[in-house]
């Protein structure tokens, strides 16, 4: 018997790939402060919650295969306030964003054909395209413009014969980007131009800083046939094990290929789906206060990264993810050391490495991906650590 060349091919998530090295580290009894993966601290509204407790008892059917009618209606409402016109029947519930992803992509690409999006991109990106047997184009965005998107003649360059799709991560996963509507318009242009749907992914919407505007490409005109945008209500509402996802598109081809594939894995959870209906009850009062706190993060671990020698960052301007360059030649090996090889009074850190979120692992070899999601006091601790961390390594390694 074997494994079949498909899951082969599949690597290793980079903000998991460490997971066994922390699990051995910290039943050896080592704190962990973990940086390496975006799962909020902050509380799911009691509304969630409170749900299951008036749940009537009995049996438990199938949700239907594009979700309940009340979470769609409350997805839509939410959109449509927010100037994205997406009817409920215009939108399909998933079970996460990572099953919008798979299924957009499967619905999109044939063996081989190729997904356009930036470089660095969200890891998992490659996961699914592994798992298809879809290939990734990209385009190159750079720490020094704050991974802006380039000109359009950049983005062209990524544009092949092959090429069916580009995907945007907006706020960015794994850079803290966040795009203009100007650079949005360029990916349209190059889209609409090359006959490319979009996959957009905006999972980070309400996580904007410094006054900025999230701009949806929900909003843009002359893009409907072609738009298709993932969701979830994971970092939105700090849910991320409720796995409720979401995807819309007025394209009546790609919706009839998504209820093929929702059908295939009959229904998301039941229960899950009626308290995060309620969820969407939430005012913006709610969104304000939590984007206030992860402000307050970002402003911390930028502040404390610049105080670190030899560290080089730029500040995000959404999501809950900063960049950083170490100065460190590799820095799989440093996050390897960090967990086995190092503490601070019994605590230690885990971050990603950087190359895994790549086309070529050689551009991110000294960068890692910190996700600012515990509170100020551990940020700083971490960082601390971090600190400690980096003038023990480099002199060790003199």
């Amino acid at each position: 018997m074997k494994i079949s060349q498909r899951v082969e091919r599949v690597e290793y998530s980079a903000i998991r790939k460490l997971s066994p090295i922390a699990k051995r580290a910290e039943e050896a009894g080592k704190k962990i402060y973990h940086l390496n993966i975006g799962a909020p601290d902050i509380d799911v509204p009691d509304i969630y919650f409170d749900t299951f407790k008036n749940i009537e008892r009995g049996a438990l059917p199938y949700a239907p295969s594009e979700g309940i009618k009340e979470l769609r209606e409350a997805i839509s409402k939410y959109y449509k306030d927010r100037n994205i016109n997406y009817a409920p029947d215009e939108i399909i519930i998933t079970s996460g964003a990572s099953e919008a992803l798979l299924f957009a992509v499967e619905a999109v690409a044939d063996y081989n054909d190729e997904i356009i999006t930036t470089d660095p991109f969200y890891t998992n990106y490659n996961t699914v395209f592994q798992q298809l047997n879809v290939n990734i184009e990209t385009f190159k965005t750079k720490p020094e413009t704050g991974f802006a998107i380039p000109d359009k003649e950049t983005i062209e360059k990524a544009v092949t014969d092959k090429s069916v799709a580009v995907l945007i991560s907006n706020p960015t996963n794994p850079t803290g980007a966040m795009y203009s509507r100007e650079e949005l318009e360029r990916i349209c242009e190059v889209a609409i131009e090359n006959d490319l749907f979009i996959i957009a992914d905006e999972v980070y919407r309400e996580f904007i800083y410094d006054g900025n505007e999230f701009v949806s490409f929900g909003e843009l005109p002359g893009i409907e046939d072609r738009l298709i945008l993932v969701d979830s209500i994971s970092k939105r509402f700090a849910a991320c094990g409720a796995r409720i996802g979401s995807i819309a598109s007025k394209n009546k081809e790609f919706m009839a290929a998504m209820d093929k594939l929702t059908t295939s894995r009959l229904a998301v959870a039941t229960l899950e789906q009626v308290a995060a209906a309620k969820l969407y009850e939430e005012t913006d009062e709610y969104f304000k206060k939590v984007n206030e706190e992860y402000q307050k993060r970002r402003d911390t671990i930028y502040e404390e990264l610049n105080k670190i020698p030899g560290v080089s960052v730029e500040k995000p301007r959404g999501a809950f993810y900063i960049m950083p360059t170490l100065p460190v030649e590799d820095s799989e090996d440093f996050a390897k050391w960090l967990l086995e090889s190092f503490d601070v009074d019994g605590e230690t850190i885990m971050v990603a490495p950087a190359n895994g979120f790549f086309k070529n692992p050689e551009d991110g070899k000294s960068m890692v991906r910190l996700a600012f999601i515990l509170n100020n006091d551990k940020i700083k601790k971490s960082m601390r650590i971090l600190k400690e961390g980096l003038k023990e390594y480099n002199l060790r390694n003199e």
